[in-house]
């Protein structure tokens, strides 16, 4: 089979196609053809060796993949051959097959394509726990999403607005911010031509957020801090940006408020049935037609180079799917 390899931890353009033997199942995983594959920003991290995991090497690239199970290991009863799914592979996921631990898989519903599996799983899984489980937000609180049109600040936008928070969206353009209003945000702010906190304090009347979804990091942390209302949570998310910021602890102290990290891969491996179920929730508000994935971008697993560039230079709204099969459109598994 055919699938993107990383030899070595170096820069992203050392990336290569090549023939490789396909999976063999083992007890307690299933193989899945690969129709879709979602491309996340940590995956250019991951074989430039920035992450923090270091898979060994060599490896396949490719965190998310949505397809068909081909063949079910021993031990596995809650998925079959022929059903249709997404898995959060961890990697292998450029390419035409994986082998993926059942308890990572999870049936999808009958109206997802496998485009838009493909570009769910790890961006709505993500806010979604952060909202629901680190934040426990609230109904009429004030939620701000900072990078508010990529692939996670975009979903955090919807389901912040799904949850009943008031929504503002912070992002780099007057474009992006178009998009987080069809996706639900109240009030935006353009942050790169606008004050940040003199926004905050004009859109709260001077109250403050009571949570900050921060997955930037940088020089707007602080700010989205001291933006904090009493009592506010700041969730780290990750760092687009590139810099890790430091941040003051008094201003913790002063407004009894709290930075709370949210590693959602980490929780999944901890309390798997707690996951499933927050999954299940997400795919019942999929099929009743609450939540619709952005994708901005598809390509051929042959241009994976050009998808991975553009969702590392952050010149994407949404979420970018490498189609490695034929049928990525089709909500039967048969080719669209």
């Amino acid at each position: 089979m055919k699938a993107v390899i990383c030899r070595e931890f170096a820069p992203r353009a050392e990336l290569s196609i090549e023939q490789i033997p396909e999976p063999v199942v083992k007890p307690g995983q299933v193989v899945i053809r690969i129709e879709a594959c979602g491309i996340n920003f940590f995956d250019g991290l991951m074989v430039e060796g920035k992450y923090q995991t270091k898979p060994e090497l060599p490896f396949t690239p490719g965190s998310e993949a949505a397809g068909v199970i081909v063949a079910v290991g021993d031990g596995v009863e809650r998925l079959k051959a022929g059903a249709r799914v997404l898995a959060f592979a961890g990697i292998g996921g450029y390419g035409e097959q994986v082998a993926v631990d059942a308890w990572k898989v999870f049936p999808i519903p009958a109206e997802m394509s496998f485009v838009e599996a493909a570009g769910f799983l790890i961006t709505y899984a993500t806010s979604h726990h952060a909202l629901k489980d680190r934040a426990q937000i609230k109904p009429g609180e004030t939620l701000l999403v900072l990078g508010a049109a990529g692939g996670v600040g975009l979903t955090a936008v919807e389901l912040g607005k799904q949850m009943g928070a008031r929504v503002i969206a912070a992002a780099s353009s007057d474009e992006k911010l178009a998009l987080c209003r069809e996706y639900g945000a109240d009030e935006t702010i353009n942050y790169s031509t606008e004050d940040l906190r003199q926004r905050l304090k004009e859109l709260t009347d001077g109250q403050g957020v009571d949570v900050v979804y921060d997955p930037v990091g940088g020089g707007m942390t602080e700010t989205a801090v001291r933006g904090l209302a009493l009592f506010g949570r700041l969730l780290v998310i990750g760092f687009a940006a590139g810099d890790i910021p430091k941040i003051a602890l008094n201003l913790l102290l002063l407004k009894q408020s709290a930075l709370i990290g949210v590693f959602w891969g980490a929780y999944a491996r901890s309390a798997p049935e707690k996951n499933a179920e927050n999954i299940g929730e997400l795919m019942d508000w999929f099929a009743k037609g609450k939540l619709r994935p952005h994708i901005s971008a598809e390509y051929p697993l042959d241009r994976f180079a050009e998808a991975l560039d553009v969702v590392m230079e952050r010149a994407v709204k949404g979420k970018v799917v490498l189609v490695t099969g034929k049928s990525g459109h089709s909500k039967e598994g048969v080719p669209a």
